[in-house]
C-alpha cells in the first residue's frame, strides 16, 4: 500500500476521486436531475460532501497508525483542501440559491438562525486552515504554531455535526446525524486513547530512569 500512495499518479488519482461528486452535482444541474427541488438539493448535498470529506479527513492519522501505511500522510492535506472547496460550495449553493446574493440578506439569516451561525462559523475557522495547508506556511508559523492551529479541525467537526443535527432537527431526522456523530466520536475517541497510551510509553523510561537513580 506504501508503495502505491507513493506512486507518482497516487494523488492525481485522488484528486481526480474527490471531484467525482462534484462533477456528478455538476452534470446533473446541466441535464435537470436533481430533482424536483434541485437548489435544495444542490444546498443539502454539497453539505454533506463536506461532511465526509471531513471524517476523511479525522481518519488519516488514525489509519496511517494502525496499519502502518505513512504514505497515507502525503494526502492529508489534499483532503482537507477538498473540505474546504465543497463548504465553499456548499456557502455559495446558500448564498446564490437561497439569497440571490444579497449581503445584507445573508447577515440577518445568519444571526436569525442558530444553525446558519454554526454552520459560517464552522467555515470561517476552516479559512485560515485552508490558507496555511502550504509549505511556505508551515516556515513561516513554524511546525508547533501550525500544528496548535490546524488542532482546530476537532472544533470544526463538533460545529458541523451541530449544524447538520439542528438542519435535520426540523424534520425530526436524525438518523444520519447518528451515524456521523458515531464516526466522528470514534475518531476522536482513538486520538484521546492513542495520545493516552503515548504518554504512558513516555513516561515508562523516565519512571526507570529515576528508579536506577535511586539506587
Amino acid at each position: 500500500m506504501n508503495k502505491l500512495l507513493l506512486h507518482p499518479g497516487a494523488k492525481p488519482l485522488v484528486f481526480v476521486l474527490c471531484l467525482l461528486p462534484f462533477a456528478w452535482l455538476f452534470y446533473g444541474a446541466l441535464t435537470d436531475g436533481l430533482g424536483a427541488n434541485p437548489a435544495e438539493y444542490l444546498i443539502r448535498s454539497t453539505g454533506d460532501w463536506t461532511l465526509r470529506f471531513l471524517c476523511i479527513v479525522l481518519a488519516v492519522t488514525p489509519l496511517r497508525v494502525i496499519t502502518k501505511t505513512q504514505a497515507l500522510a502525503r494526502l492529508r492535506r489534499m483532503l482537507g483542501l477538498f473540505v474546504y472547496f465543497y463548504v465553499v460550495v456548499h456557502l455559495l449553493s446558500y448564498s446564490g440559491f437561497d439569497m440571490s446574493f444579497d449581503l445584507a440578506d445573508i447577515a440577518k439569516d445568519i444571526a436569525k438562525r442558530p444553525f446558519i451561525l454554526v454552520g459560517f462559523s464552522a467555515f470561517v475557522l476552516l479559512t485560515p486552515l485552508a490558507a496555511t495547508s502550504f509549505n511556505r506556511a508551515i516556515k513561516a508559523l513554524g511546525a508547533k504554531r501550525w500544528q496548535t492551529l490546524h488542532k482546530l479541525v476537532y472544533v470544526i467537526a463538533g460545529l458541523g455535526l451541530l449544524h447538520f443535527f439542528w438542519m435535520r432537527a426540523g424534520k425530526n431526522n436524525f438518523a444520519e446525524v447518528f451515524v456521523y456523530a458515531a464516526i466522528i466520536g470514534l475518531l476522536l475517541g482513538w486520538r484521546v486513547w492513542n495520545f493516552a497510551r503515548n504518554r504512558k510509553k513516555q513516561a515508562r523510561p523516565m519512571a526507570s530512569a529515576r528508579t536506577q537513580l535511586s539506587k
